[in-house]
Order: C-alpha cells, then structure tokens, then sequence
C-alpha cells in the first residue's frame, strides 16, 4: 500500500506573521515615540557654577518659548554666568539676565531656541497626579510622583505668591525644577518644603503656572515692578496678643522699623498694629503683601493702624527701583585678604585623635562636607599635624567617619560653597518652610 504524501508545513507560521505585522508598522509608522514624561525630562537641566569650583547649584528647565530656562534666584544666587547640563550631556554657559529674589524666579538666556515645556491649560484641582523633575540631592534626571494636597498655600507673608502643595518627594537640588501633570505639561516650578531639617517629609511646593508666566514674562519684558523693601519687622496678632491687648485677633504688630527705610519715612513706629491697607482689613497676616503689591502700581498704599489704642492713618510711599535694576549684579567682593588658615580659624574643633567634636555654623569646612565625628586622616595625601597646619591653598582631607568608611572632601576655605539655609524671617503660616 502506497504511503500518503507527507504534509509540508506552511511557509509562514503565525508567530511569524505576526512580527511581520509588527515590523509593517514600524516601517509605516515609525518608531513608539516617547512618553510625555520622558519627553519633559529631555527638557530638563542640572545647574552648575560656571567657575573653577563646579558646584552643583540645583535644577532648572526650558521655558515654554524655548528661548530661555527658569529656575529659582536662590538657585543661580548673584551668578552672573552658570552652566546647564541636558539629559543628553550637553553642558554649556548660559547668561542669568533677570531675577527677582523675592519672588524667587531667575531667568537665563540660553544660545538656541527650541521647543520648551507647554504649559498646562487645565487649572489643578485637589488630588491631582503630578511628578516632580529635577536632580534632588544631586541625582541627575530624577522623576517622583505625588498628588496636589492644596491649591493655594501662602509659604511666606511676605511674599505675595499662593504656592501649590504637593507630596511628590523633593529633596535639596530639585529647586527650580518642573512640577508637571502626566502629560508632561507644566504645572508649576518646585521651589520649597516644609521641613526644618530641609529634608523630604511629604510637603512640597511649586510656583503655579499661572503666577511663573506672569513673573517670568514680566522679568523678560522689563515690566514686572520689583517687590518694594519696607524696612518694617512684624509678628501677625494670635489670640494670645489679642487677648493681652483687649483687641481682635487680626493685623500685624510691628516689631523694628529699620532707620531711612520706607516704613520709617511714613512714620511706622514699633507696637503700630497694622489693620488694613486701602481700606482692606487684614483679614490673615499674608494679605498685607498682597495688598502692596496691588498697591505699588500707584506708588502709595493707605495704611490703617492701631497706635497706643487709638486708629490712625499713614501714607506709605512704596516707590522702588527702576524695573530694569532687576538686571543689575552687586559689584563682586574684594578679594581675600587672609593668606592662611588653621583648622580653628575655620571653626573646628578636633580632640587629640583627630576627631571632629565641633564645627561653627558658617564653618567652610561644615559647608564642604566635614561632620561632627569625622577623624581627618590625611590632608592632600599625607598625615599632618592638625594643630599647626595651615591651609594656603585649597587642599583634599582624607576622612574617616565613626563607622569606619572613609572618603575624601575638597576644602578651599576663600571659595567656601554656600551651602544649604534656612530662610530669615518671621514664617507664621508655615514656621518652617525654607528655602531647599
């Protein structure tokens, strides 16, 4: 009996066909393109001085005409020149052209111009997803998730901005930093959190979009007044104060009034109860800088105070620089006249071991890196003697730290890094919200 011919298999298998299918449309389509967060990252940059000592100063982003980055001014600080690096490593010199350190916005130029981040037509809303872009505690490109906890969270009364809070983790480096939405699109510019310690504890805030248009739009243009320096201190009235005072619990009570200032020249005085301003009672303690900075579009606000018990009025002048100061640098400092250092001139305090038991607060050798408890091996290589060695030139410490691990920390005491500080002054809706 003659054999069945033997069934071939079929050329194309449907595996087979199937990545043909996919390979079709690829061709046709073209390659997945990116994510939109990926795609806003690409428009993200680390900031670094543009001197010999190449620090790292925090994070910034292309704006949306593309023309320039923004950052916060605590950021580029007076740098004049700073570097910024893209996710691609391109690094160049880009030129600070405008800053307003109250608001906290910084502007800078950039040589090309391409496309930025778009901003979000949406207004956020309570619960919103959002992701914060930046290079937080140094880490390059670093992308966290949260969700937007409140919509308007004055941080500083005197500042006159409502701030976005958000709980998507941001650590110091991620200032000036994009806050956006899944699609990529902006939100806002990371700028603070709340936390003494200056570290991450679930509470953030961005600059929201809205206000950074109006600020860095009104920088470019040379139309944005600069906030006006009062020269007054004030504490806003609790219940305790109103209690003791047989007064309401609302209003600002003096504290100082700094000599030639412009709160002095209209004659604020320490213990004025400040109540309203043009009329408007100061309902919460930060609508007093809302209602100057409304008010210097005229030159002069109206304020209404409490004096020894009795209501007065005063007229307050809030004239101030020429917009275009805004582009102004302070004159750079005078070189160093201190040609040499010792360890305790730098505020350190070593036990017979070589041991740190104490550093002063604006120690260069804190703000380099050096901790309570670290033993100082070996400076530039070799041991010293720790109590008479001078520094005359920048040097490398080889350190040890109590758990044994050992690492080494540039300290170049004329160039001392800024470092990492809390902002001054009396913050009573968040004590303690500082600058990252």
């Amino acid at each position: 009996m003659q054999a069945k011919p033997r069934r071939q298999r079929p050329l194309y298998t449907i595996e087979a066909l199937a990545v043909l299918v996919v390979v079709a449309l690829v061709v046709v389509l073209g390659p997945a393109s990116a994510s939109p967060l990926d795609d806003a990252m690409n428009k993200v940059f680390t900031v670094r001085s543009a001197d010999a000592n190449d620090r790292f100063l925090g994070s910034a982003f292309l704006w949306a005409t593309g023309e320039v980055a923004v950052t916060n001014a605590h950021v580029v600080a007076d740098a004049e020149e700073v570097r910024l690096i893209d996710r691609k490593g391109l690094d160049r010199t880009a030129l600070v052209i405008a800053r307003d350190p109250v608001r906290d916005v910084a502007v800078i130029s950039l040589p090309t111009s391409t496309k930025g981040l778009r901003l979000s037509p949406d207004t956020p809303e309570l619960g919103d997803e959002v992701f914060a872009l930046g290079a937080p505690l140094g880490i390059e490109f670093t992308l966290t998730e949260g969700r937007i906890s409140s919509l308007a969270r004055q941080t500083d009364i005197a500042v006159p901005i409502l701030m976005l809070q958000h709980d998507a983790a941001v650590n110091p480096g991620s200032s000036g930093g994009p806050l956006v939405d899944a699609q990529g699109r902006l939100l806002g510019m990371n700028s603070r959190i709340a936390d003494g310690s200056r570290m991450f504890v679930g509470i953030a805030y961005a600059i929201p979009t809205a206000e950074l248009h109006r600020i860095v739009q009104g920088l470019i243009d040379e139309t944005l007044p600069p906030f006006p320096t009062l020269g007054l201190t004030a504490r806003p009235v609790d219940r305790q104060i109103a209690e003791t005072l047989g007064i309401e619990a609302q209003g600002l009570l003096i504290d100082a009034v700094a000599p030639g200032s412009l709160a002095a020249a209209a004659g604020l005085k320490p213990g004025d109860i400040l109540t309203a301003t043009d009329d408007i009672p100061l309902a919460k303690p930060g609508d007093f800088a809302f209602a100057i900075e409304k008010a210097s579009a005229q030159g002069m606000a109206t304020v209404t105070l409490l004096r020894a018990g009795q209501e007065q009025s005063l007229t307050l002048a809030l004239t101030a620089r020429d917009p275009a100061s805004l582009r102004t640098r302070e004159a750079p400092r005078a070189p160093a006249t201190v040609s040499a250092y010792s360890l305790a001139e730098l505020g350190v305090t070593l036990d017979g071991q070589g041991i740190v038991t104490a550093l002063t607060d604006t120690s260069p050798a804190l703000l380099a890196g050096l901790a309570k408890g670290d033993r100082i091996l070996a400076i530039n290589g070799a041991p010293q003697d720790l109590t008479t060695y001078q520094f005359t030139a920048p040097a490398l410490l080889l350190l040890q730290a109590p758990g044994g691990a050992t690492r080494h920390i540039r300290l170049d005491p004329w160039h001392a890094p800024e470092g990492v500080r809390p902002v001054g002054g009396a913050n009573v809706l968040d004590p303690d919200v500082v600058v990252f």
